[in-house]
């Protein structure tokens, strides 16, 4: 039977949105995904951190870590959590409460919403094997001034992630509107040529995750010559290995993308061992 997810709006358990809320009518909010082992955030504050960062690029007072830790509290505290039971935390930030139009309120409150939900199921071979990705038709649309942010205008990934309903597939490679490599739907991306490891410009549209920012953190450790830099479909094809990821699956390594194949190599292990440390 499947679980339903828990919710806190506000700090409450029974409060709900209005549709005034500028989230729901417009978008205008970010959010992040988090994974909880034993109730506890993983890597809260670099999480923090970059909901911090997408707030203030859009305008919003970003809710302190305090409060929101108190939020989390209260949705622990109301089953026991095993000591090491991975779940699923999704923080919303909006800007709050706003009248018709697209301008903003001068003065307006941010609506703060987690859910708690069950940590999805990846098939073991994912980890052993590697992953299938479908090349996606739908390009992502240029814009600088909300590259990077996980914003709540989601649209592109979910056209994208129409386009297929094989079950075997795990997630789409998604172009920019100049051709160029970003990100799939749901994860960001690393190719390896040799000794270099290299992921995609995300200064003109995409998603810059935080387990992307640890792997560039951690990657010349591990022996790799790290790089951002555009990525044509072309190049990255030629990569001797190439990976994806997440903040909730860790890393797994592409074995199948527009008709090429890659063997099973020790990337993608390397990086999830390094992710749990």
């Amino acid at each position: 039977m499947e679980i339903m997810p828990m919710m806190l709006i506000n700090g409450a358990f029974h409060h709900s949105i209005t549709p005034l809320d500028r989230g729901f009518a417009y978008g205008d909010g970010v959010f992040r995904t988090i994974q909880l082992c034993g109730g506890l955030p993983m890597h809260w504050p670099l999480h923090y951190q970059k909901l911090v960062a997408d707030c203030a690029t859009i305008g919003i007072v970003c809710p302190s870590a305090e409060l929101l830790m108190s939020d989390l509290q209260q949705l622990i505290t109301l089953e026991n959590i095993e000591e090491n039971k991975l779940e699923v935390l999704k923080i919303i930030i909006t800007r709050g409460e706003g009248a018709r139009g697209y301008k903003p309120p001068a003065v307006v409150m941010p609506t703060r919403v987690l859910i708690k939900s069950a940590i999805p199921e990846y098939a073991t071979e994912y980890a052993m094997q590697g992953v299938r990705l479908h090349l996606c038709e739908t390009r992502l649309a240029t814009q600088p001034k909300l590259a990077g942010v996980k914003h709540l205008n989601r649209l592109e990934n979910i056209l994208a992630r129409m386009e297929w309903r094989d079950d075997h597939i795990f997630d789409g490679l998604m172009l920019s509107q100049q051709e160029v490599v970003i990100e799939c739907t749901m994860s960001n991306l690393f190719a390896r040529f040799g000794t270099s490891l290299i992921t995609p410009d995300l200064s003109q549209c995409g998603v810059a995750g935080v387990t992307r920012q640890r792997i560039l953190g951690f990657g010349r450790a591990l022996g790799f010559n790290m790089h951002i830099e555009n990525i044509a479909l072309e190049k990255l094809l030629q990569a001797d290995e190439m990976v994806i990821c997440n903040s909730l699956f860790g890393a797994f390594q592409v074995r199948e993308l527009a008709q090429k194949t890659w063997q099973q190599q020790s990337l993608a292990t390397k990086i999830r061992n390094a992710l749990s440390t």
